[in-house]
Parts: C-alpha cells; structure tokens; sequence
C-alpha cells in the first residue's frame, strides 16, 4: 500500500498546479471569445476541476496497478 499512499501524495502535489494551469489557459482563451468576465470564469472554474479530478484520478489508479503488479 505504501505505492498508493506514494501516487496519492503525488497527486495531491501536482493535481493543483494541473488544475490552476488548466483554469488559466481556458479563462485566457474565453475572454477573446465572450464580451463579459463571468461566462470566461465559469468555464474556467469548471475546467480546473476536471482537470484537478482526471490527474487526480489517474495518479490513484497509477498507484494501484503498481501496487498490485510490484507486490503482489
């Protein structure tokens, strides 16, 4: 279990910068493309934390394959 635990911190590490990076990118891109700030920011929100979810996720699962095929 110590992989899992291992992958779990790394993703709480490195999710949120994915997840802020995400956020930024898609608020910069919808401003070219809105005339208000709100609409930009709500995409931008919704972005982020699918963004913070999917890495998150995928550092989770990472530690579980390696945990079951490394220790078995």
């Amino acid at each position: 279990m110590s992989n899992l635990v291992t992958f779990l911190i790394i993703g709480l590490v490195f999710s949120p910068i994915a997840g802020i990076m995400a956020g930024l990118i898609t608020y910069e891109e919808y401003t070219h493309h809105y005339s208000g700030n709100r609409e930009p920011l709500h995409e931008a929100l919704r972005t982020g934390v699918f963004a913070f979810l999917v890495f998150m996720g995928l550092s989770f699962l990472a530690g579980l394959f390696l945990g079951y095929f490394i220790n078995p």
